[in-house]
């Protein structure tokens, strides 16, 4: 149970990356740094937060605390990143660091206690706490997207008005093979 725990926890966390990046294939440059208010955050400020918090949280994940020192979390939110290009390293640059202490991970390490701002978590509750931020944010960043794009945002799941259709489709198939495959990312 442990090794298909974390599992289904890359897959969860790989579907919520190709939710950023289909966003982030919908809008023009300058909508990545559109800012609906002073008091909001634009998609490039919540990128560049979540690439912050990614960077803390996995670098060293079983021997150091979560909250780096040279953690800026407060910098995070400046709009000051300028590029596609930028915006694309820095959520890159994140991932690569979930990624990387995500599969360095056996299941025995589920049960080790690791340290976020001094407070203990089991690795499993690490990983969940985790699983609860970042989808929090990805789904700002695809709400962010159908703002700006208004109709032309092309639905990253199923359109409304295709649920009779899309479920049709799905209980035509033997119960295996309508299973949620890497696939279907996007279409839940």
């Amino acid at each position: 149970m442990s090794q298909d725990f974390l599992a289904s926890a890359r897959k969860q966390f790989a579907y919520y990356k190709l939710l950023g990046e289909q966003t982030f294939a919908q809008v023009s440059d300058d909508q990545l740094f559109w800012q609906p208010n002073a008091a909001s955050n634009s998609m490039a400020a919540i990128v560049k937060h979540l690439w912050g918090n990614m960077l803390s949280r996995w670098t060293d994940f079983l021997t150091s605390d979560g909250e780096k020192p040279w953690r800026e979390r407060e910098a995070e939110f400046d709009n000051d990143l300028r590029t596609r290009a930028e915006l694309l390293a820095r959520w890159e640059a994140g991932w690569h660091c979930l990624f990387s202490a995500l599969d360095a991970l056996t299941p025995s390490d589920l049960a080790r206690t690791i340290y976020i701002r001094h407070q203990g978590h089991t690795v499993m509750e690490a990983i969940n706490r985790q699983l609860a931020h970042y989808p929090y944010h990805v789904g700002q960043l695809v709400f962010i997207g159908k703002l700006v794009q208004g109709e032309a945002w092309q639905s990253l799941s199923i359109p409304r008005g295709g649920s009779a259709a899309y479920n049709a489709e799905k209980f035509a198939l033997p119960p295996h093979q309508a299973h949620f495959t890497d696939e279907h990312l996007g279409q839940q």
